[in-house]
């Protein structure tokens, strides 16, 4: 992720200074960008506690589905452990798990002999040695439970998805410098397994990752390039497809978070989040066409600037999110603190279908 410069021009030398004048900044990104519709976020969650820091990250949603308004949001505080949000954005949980970079989860999986809400962190707590720390989330209580932590392959770990196909668990481990660990997961005894089963690679710094269990694909972002995908099955050919790439118009780098999702006419969309201009672009899952770009601006609660993770689930989350939830991880607030926004998909697709800038 691109640090706020608020947060770091305390600290750089005369010699930073001057390479930074050569960048561009946000206000010329957002002009030379593609258009984008805005939309505005429903809420907000109380801010993660290390203050003044590029500290939030990634957040994974859990619906609830038997009380979908009691559903709950886990995010990744990156130097000191993980949250457990409710809808209102108030804290239920946190665990001092340490340096927890991204974080997935997967409900209904068969943990320690009992069907648990599994969660998979990415532990960067050594750089050398990238490690998957797992967890269990109580929907009743909102609680996390150490499970306990795996090897993921030797390098910093940092972006993390978990996928389900023939029986078999994987977690995708993304490591900093673009490599892919993908690793078979045995959590259904009481301690946890993990074997890599195949590598695959990027070129540079990469870290968002969403897979797509229906077709078996793996998006990977690679931030100063952009959007790849793989074949998502352990045999499958391990060349990375581009989707898109950086272009400083329809996706501006840094290429962070990715989800998946509807749109209208059912439309299923890969969502990538433009975190250069401070944007959110959407491809056709299908075709892999551009589709169009929106901003989270103010409204009952503040703007979103400078997203890293993103996580999108659909269905009913109660009367505030009726058609799904999009959580989005914010850069940057005046009072030097991240939280996480909540957005109301519906919104999201209700102006999609009459953005005029939206292809025909």
């Amino acid at each position: 992720m691109r640090t706020s410069m608020k947060f770091i021009l305390p600290f750089m030398s005369i010699v930073g200074l001057s390479a930074c004048a050569t960048e561009l900044s946000v206000a010329e990104r957002i002009a030379r960008a593609d258009p984008a519709f805005n939309v505005t976020a429903r809420g907000e969650t109380v801010p993660v506690g290390s203050v003044n820091q590029d500290a939030a990250d990634d957040p994974a949603i859990y619906r609830n589905p038997l009380q979908p308004d009691a559903s709950l949001i886990v995010g990744t505080d990156k130097k000191a452990g993980l949250y457990v949000y409710d809808l209102s954005g108030k804290i239920r949980d946190f665990n001092d798990a340490g340096r927890l970079n991204n974080v997935d989860l997967r409900a209904g999986e068969i943990v320690n002999g009992q069907s648990a809400v599994l969660v998979a962190a990415s532990d960067r707590t050594d750089p050398a040695a990238a490690r998957i720390a797992l967890f269990t989330l109580d929907p009743a209580s909102a609680r996390l439970t150490p499970v306990g932590t795996v090897p993921a392959g030797r390098g910093e770990a940092y972006g993390i998805c978990l996928a389900r196909f023939d029986g078999k668990l994987f977690a995708f481990m993304v490591l900093k410098d673009g490599v892919i660990h993908q690793v078979a997961l045995d959590v259904a005894g009481p301690k946890p397994a993990a074997t890599i089963v195949r590598t695959l690679k990027l070129k540079s710094q990469s870290e968002g990752c969403v897979v797509d269990e229906a077709t078996r694909r793996l998006y990977v972002a690679e931030e100063d390039t952009g959007l790849w995908r793989f074949d998502a099955d352990p045999d499958g050919d391990g060349t990375p497809s581009s989707v898109a790439m950086v272009d400083g118009r329809k996706l501006v780098e840094d290429a962070e978070g990715v989800a998946l999702g509807l749109g209208p006419n059912q439309q299923r969309f890969i969502l990538v989040s433009s975190q250069g201009d401070n944007a959110f672009t959407l491809y056709n899952r299908e075709t892999e066409a551009f589709v169009g770009r929106f901003r989270i601006v103010a409204g009952n609660v503040g703007s979103v600037e400078e997203t890293d993770g993103i996580d999108l689930v659909l269905g009913d989350f109660g009367p505030a999110f009726p058609g799904g939830l999009l959580v989005v991880q914010d850069g940057e607030q005046a009072d030097g603190t991240q939280n996480f926004k909540l957005v109301a998909w519906d919104d999201v697709v209700q102006a999609l279908a009459t953005a005029p800038t939206t292809p025909k």
